[in-house]
């Protein structure tokens, strides 16, 4: 009963309904994954099911249907072709065991509560590397495309292009593109009636096999039938730390796009999901899609949104999903045998230009030049170095001008001042005790959360003003501090402590003053910590009356 409570069985039709049709957009996609992937079709169709099933049954976003997506592909299909390379007996193997260190990554970030942070990501980082993502997509599609064997490498695809453009297989790249076309072309009112990607599949393999005879074009062949096969977990000590890294990758890209999704799922369908409930079950999914030789997978944008445009609501569509898709796949084999590797191709290759975010790169020129710059950056690294160098360099530049933007605010409300005409937000009163005290009394003040970066300017500031008796350090506007601007702070108490200058601290009771309180400012005897501004202002000022000569 628990079990039919988690699912949900109140939905039931329009479950049945998404569940069906979110089927049917998956298996095209899910075999053009698994070739892409050099892990075969049925890698794919095994991915797509096995994560589906577990995604829905164990996730935290209702209506989320998962599966092989363009992202993950990319990245495994890399990790493929390099522990091929290198090991050709048991790299698929090996690769299998990255796909589960890669869930077992989810698993641990969801326990960790980390699914609020990881979409905290700069989104001109998120667009470059989408944006560069869907361009090895399309590159790699291309040798398919004109009918040649794809490879896992997009400087091996760009070094062979040349030699395949001048000798095309114009069968193959005929119906490459009668594919593209009709997945591109296809009217909204079909595609929900007959989803686009299942009939460009149908009509570019129909087209194959009445006009086209089986040695002019490269073909699927027969796929393996009935349940997979356990893939134990393989790796050596010499390749371990690449296997990490790389299953770090899947790991952390497999949330974001889950996250990501699980965003749009709550948009359309009006529920909210739990990240870290969505995490772990992604993490679950993706730990036995490795043991069962699936490919990785994700939230899937268009088959979730197939899914709740088709009545989809709870979990029960996402676990019908994956039961259509096992169904097909028992008896998949001579069905699929006869599809030509170029109509995958064209289906990849909108895959690749859907991926591509074109909206942000049409507008991030009018918006920032930096936006551009880090986006086309983050792009070509993704595309021409590495997935890892380019989320690894794309964040830490946007998080380097991030912190610039808040220390340049942080700077604008630090004050200095003597003369209340410079001080901010000074009622009357305090604006004349500050004009008795003729210079006397330095009102510092500070406004804003200080992170490190208000330190260096709070150093600079105090340091060119001398000429007064009495410090006021105005802390009233401060809601939160860091440890580096305490520490500035402190200093700037001790050089008032050592030139024999008295020190009120105007500081409300909260996280600035339990910040100020754990660095002992007991032990400055010349130290007063205030709570009233005004206070803080009369008591300097009465200081002065009855100490003229200090200083």
């Amino acid at each position: 009963m628990q079990l039919l409570n988690k699912i949900g069985i109140e939905n039931l039709r329009g479950d049945l309904f998404g569940g069906i049709t979110a089927a049917i957009v998956a298996l095209p996609l899910a075999l053009a994954f698994g070739v892409a992937s050099g892990a075969g079709a049925i890698a794919g169709l095994y991915g797509a099911i096995i994560l589906g099933f577990l995604a829905a049954l164990f996730g935290g976003t209702p209506a989320q249907v998962s599966g092989p997506t363009g992202p993950m592909t990319v990245i495994i299909t890399t990790v493929i072709a390099s522990l091929v390379a290198r090991h050709p007996d048991t790299g698929l193997a090996m690769a299998f065991t990255v796909v589960m260190i890669g869930g077992l990554f989810q698993i641990l970030f969801g326990f960790m509560k980390l699914g609020q942070y990881l979409t905290l990501m700069s989104y001109t980082v998120i667009s470059g590397f989408m944006s560069g993502i869907g361009v090895i997509v399309i590159l790699l599609q291309l040798p398919p495309l004109l009918g040649y064997k794809g490879g896992g490498s997009v400087w091996g695809t760009l070094q062979q292009l040349p030699s395949y453009l001048m000798q095309p297989n114009f069968y193959a790249l005929g119906l490459g593109l009668l594919t593209l076309a009709i997945v591109t072309l296809a009217p909204p009112r079909l595609n929900r009636i007959f989803p686009a990607p299942l009939l460009a599949l149908a009509i570019g393999t129909g087209v194959s096999v009445l006009w086209i005879s089986n040695g002019d074009v490269p073909r699927i062949g027969l796929i393996p039938s009935g349940f997979p096969q356990i893939q134990m977990p393989t790796f050596t000590l010499d390749d371990f730390r690449m296997m990490m890294r790389y299953g770090l990758m899947l790991g952390i890209l497999g949330s974001i796009d889950s996250l990501l999704t699980s965003l749009v799922a709550d948009n359309i369908s009006q529920i909210q999901h739990n990240s870290d409930k969505e995490l772990i079950g992604q993490g679950i999914g993706n730990c036995i899609c490795g043991l069962f030789g699936g490919l990785p997978g994700a939230g899937a944008t268009m088959r979730t949104v197939t899914n709740v445009q088709a009545g989809g609501r709870t979990p029960l569509s996402g676990i019908i999903h994956a039961g259509v898709l096992l169904m097909i796949t028992l008896g998949a084999g001579p069905i699929t045998t006869v599809i030509p590797h170029a109509v995958l191709a064209g289906l990849l290759l909108k895959v690749g230009m859907d991926i591509i975010d074109w909206s942000f790169i049409r507008r991030a020129p009018r918006l920032s030049p930096r936006a551009t710059g880090l986006m086309s950056l983050v792009l070509v690294l993704t595309v021409f170095v590495d997935l890892v160098t380019a989320v690894v360099v794309g964040v830490f530049i946007a998080n380097m001008l991030t912190i610039k933007r808040l220390t340049d605010v942080q700077s604008d409300r630090i004050r200095a001042v003597s003369d209340p005409t410079f001080a901010m937000g000074l009622s009357e009163e305090e604006k004349e005790l500050l004009t008795q005290s003729q210079g006397d009394i330095l009102l510092f003040q500070l406004g804003g959360p200080l992170s490190f970066g208000a330190a260096k300017t709070i150093s600079r500031r105090i340091s060119i003003l001398k000429s007064y008796q009495v410090l006021v350090l105005d802390l009233s506007e401060v809601p939160s501090m860091g440890v580096t601007a305490a520490l500035a702070i402190e200093t700037m108490l001790m050089d008032s402590e050592q030139c024999d200058r008295q020190v009120f601290v105007v500081v409300s009771p909260g996280q600035p003053r339990r910040r100020l309180g754990k660095l002992n400012l007991d032990r400055f005897s010349c130290i007063h910590l205030i709570e009233n501004r005004q206070e803080a202002l009369q008591r300097a000022a009465d200081l002065i009356s009855k100490r003229p000569h200090i200083l």
